[in-house]
């Protein structure tokens, strides 16, 4: 009799894949998590109930095809399942390693809901799709037929790329324009190495340049290009890049020395990951080796520049945030890797400002409670009177998240409209702006967000300027 493969999650427990010790991990900037062996990926798998209505798929912003997978996985047919992945996803590895997958596809699990664990979705996500790059089965893009048609795309991150991926394989010339030196965006220079290894997302980049992608890297339009010189090369034209501004803080002292933005100090970690010159990092402006840090924030930035600043040899590390544990928009798996590592949160703390002599000394902590909620649905924080305290603090790093750049001003281009956050005004269908022939995707037009939900807007407005370009949507589909 054959061994039935799935519905093992009665007598199968969820694990996941090995931690290296976090006295280790923390010394380097590798992958904290070890790779599943085929046996154990075949026995996780196997513990898909095989919903008949898959709440997994139908909360992944991709509505990756999860059931089929796991159980092509599950029975040894590993080169199948990566089809399937990747025929939705254009990029499997990395969301694998880097999607909430508590908030999505295994936060919604059903087995999970009758208190035997969810699958873990991500982790087999990743194994098949590194096992798809070992084995030679990620192919360079070759398109059946050549198109004459060019679409420009401005921003090389996950939406500017599922994009030019998804034009690229109908044949569509694709121009990629990004104003750094290594295309990925926040997936090359934002996102620590211990998250997502940057040999992952050059492997990436590598197969897009073979199958004919072109990158006009350090152009920053606006300056070195101009948008209306882009538009006329190109017969459409993608907005895809992100949000970089950063959100400030006030209050006596926020001018000091040594209070840093987050983009900064990660950028420069992950240029030194690279091997590259940075000189900022090297008088120690963002380096925090002996330093007494403290990160104020509470989302997955603040979480990638606490576990960054262990790693760099910190004295100490603190993460201020104003709500508590249970209110934190950052992941939970993410809160409690910190912690391994010896990373400490202040819960209910908020910065009234900054001591400093000439640089930053300490951070003027307030305390807070929760009380009603917001119109989000969330507990504001309420000061309490007479609480307040300095915490010790060399290198004060601000992650409190992104907001949008002038796009119209610093391209000159104002009827480009944007929504009253400055956000690009987009079409939640078609992503196509008040510009003919213009798309705008991702964090751009939904504020900061996640990497799968850019690669689900790029997908989409390129499936849109198919559509425009003359091919009917009905006959697009990634191959």
């Amino acid at each position: 009799m054959a061994k039935q493969r799935m519905l093992q999650f009665v007598t199968v427990a969820r694990e996941t894949p090995e931690k290296r010790d976090a006295n280790v991990r923390a010394q380097d900037f590798n992958e904290i998590y070890r790779e599943f062996a085929v046996p154990k990926a075949e026995e996780q798998a196997g513990r898909c109930s095989q919903c008949g209505v898959p709440y997994c798929q139908s909360h992944c912003p991709l509505h990756n095809n999860i059931p089929d997978w796991l159980r092509l996985t599950a029975e040894g047919r590993l080169q199948e399942a990566y089809e399937i992945a990747q025929s939705t996803n254009t990029f499997p590895e990395i969301c694998g390693r880097i999607c909430p997958q508590d908030r999505l596809c295994e936060g919604n699990c059903v087995i999970e809901q009758s208190g035997h664990g969810t699958v873990t979705i991500g982790s087999v996500e990743k194994f098949i799709t590194d096992t798809a790059w070992d084995m030679g089965w990620v192919k360079p893009i070759r398109p059946h037929v050549e198109r004459s048609e060019s679409v420009g795309i401005i921003g090389a991150g996950p939406g500017g790329l599922a994009a030019a991926d998804f034009l690229r394989r109908k044949g569509v010339q694709v121009t990629v324009y990004d104003r750094y030196d290594r295309a990925g965006g926040l997936m090359t220079y934002g996102i620590p190495g211990f998250k997502l290894e940057k040999d992952v997302v050059m492997a990436r980049i590598k197969q897009l340049e073979e199958g004919g992608v072109q990158f006009v890297l350090n152009c920053n339009v606006g300056e070195d290009l101009s948008f209306d010189a882009i538009r006329g090369k190109h017969d459409a034209v993608v907005i895809a890049t992100g949000v970089y501004k950063t959100r400030d803080l006030k209050g006596p002292g926020s001018g000091a020395a040594g209070i840093v933005r987050a983009i900064d100090y990660l950028i420069a970690s992950n240029r030194k990951s690279f091997g590259d010159e940075v000189a900022e990092y090297d008088s120690g402006e963002l380096n925090a080796e002996g330093k007494r840090v403290v990160v104020i924030g509470g989302g997955d930035t603040a979480m990638d520049c606490v576990r960054t600043a262990i790693r760099q040899g910190a004295v100490s590390v603190k993460c201020l945030y104003r709500r508590d544990r249970a209110n934190m928009p950052g992941s939970q798996r993410e809160v409690a890797n910190a912690e391994e590592e010896g990373v400490e949160f202040v819960w209910l703390a908020a910065p009234k400002g900054f001591t400093a002599s000439d640089a930053v000394e300490g951070v003027m902590v307030q305390r807070m409670r929760l009380g009603a909620p917001d119109a989000t649905g969330r507990q504001s924080p309420e000061l309490i009177e007479g609480a307040d305290y300095i915490e010790d603090a060399d290198l004060v790093i601000k992650a409190l998240g992104f907001e949008p750049e002038d796009i119209p001003g610093l391209w000159n281009v104002p009827e480009l409209e944007v929504t009253r956050w400055g956000t690009i005004k987009a079409d939640f269908r078609t992503h196509g702006t008040s510009l003919p022939g213009v798309y705008a995707v991702g964090d751009i037009v939904r504020g900061a967000s996640l990497v799968v939900w850019a690669i689900r807007d790029g997908r989409e407005a390129a499936e849109a300027i198919l559509t425009y370009l003359g091919q009917p949507a009905a006959a697009v589909a990634a191959e």
